[in-house]
């Protein structure tokens, strides 16, 4: 059992180390995006504006299904945890 970033997929695929690297990067991403949004972001900032262009295409299909909370924005929770179902799926597919 590793304990590196890397460590507990050694001996997985390739593909499902590819796999688990591009879902963790979005589920990053979108949690990255959550934490900013409680703080008062310039739109115009650079990384605010690179996140939204990453998450946007996620979290959008998202909040358009769910029903509004009151102004509490839940798409991102869902979408890391659909990120994380599928991604385990994909993964138990390539071994």
């Amino acid at each position: 059992m590793g304990f590196g970033l890397f460590g507990d997929r050694v001996g997985q695929s390739a593909g499902s180390q590819l796999v688990w690297l591009v879902f963790t990067f979005f589920t990053v991403a979108i949690f990255v995006r959550a934490i900013l949004s409680w703080f008062n972001m310039d739109p115009r900032n650079p990384l605010v504006q690179m996140l939204s262009a990453v998450t946007e295409p996620i979290l959008d299909p998202i909040r358009r299904i769910m029903p509004g909370l009151g102004g509490l924005d839940l798409s991102p929770l869902v979408a890391m945890f659909l990120l994380q179902f599928i991604s385990n799926a994909i993964q138990s597919q390539l071994g």
